[in-house]
This record gives C-alpha cells, sequence and structure tokens, in this order.
C-alpha cells in the first residue's frame, strides 16, 4: 500500500537547511517518492506549528523507510539537523 511522509519543520539555519534541501529531493526520488504538498499554505489547528510542512508519496512503508536510512538521504539529513527542528512520520494510505 502507498504511504505518505510528513515532516513539519521550522527552520533555524536557512543557508544550512537549503544544503538539506537540494540533496533530500533527489534522494526521495531515487527511492520512488515524489512530493505532493511542499512549504505552501496551511492552517494550524493543533499542537506545534511549523511553518514548514512537506509530504511526500511512496510506493509503501518500507520504500519510505528505506528512503530514510539510505546514504544519500542521511548526507542531506546531517545538514538539516542543525539547522531545523523537525518531526517526520510515515503513514500508510489507502490510496
Amino acid at each position: 500500500m502507498p504511504a505518505l511522509w510528513i515532516a513539519h519543520v521550522t527552520v533555524t539555519d536557512e543557508e544550512a537547511y537549503a544544503k538539506y534541501a537540494k540533496l533530500a529531493g533527489p534522494a526521495i526520488a531515487k527511492h520512488g517518492g515524489y512530493f505532493i504538498a511542499r512549504a505552501g499554505r496551511y492552517v494550524q489547528l493543533e499542537g506545534k506549528d511549523r511553518p514548514r510542512n512537506v509530504v511526500a508519496k511512496f510506493e509503501s512503508v518500507e520504500a519510505a523507510e528505506a528512503c530514510y536510512h539510505s546514504p544519500e538521504y542521511q548526507e542531506a539529513l546531517s545538514h538539516a539537523r542543525d539547522a531545523s527542528e523537525r518531526e517526520l512520520l510515515i503513514v500508510e494510505t489507502d490510496e
């Protein structure tokens, strides 16, 4: 079943986070993922407000998790760790 990779992010260092973004997109695409929402308009109804919200779709939870653990994504993530506060989850979908 398909899965969504959902990230809620507050960027604290724009320059370093730009390095993450440059590398993360290709890593996600390499693992069959594609963006369906990225930093668009949103309405925060509950929980901690994060101004950058990203959703990518993968063919399965396993594919999304493999992407996260891949060397390519981990290289990208090394630039985001000290440049942002973030939550990331993977959720299986019906479609």
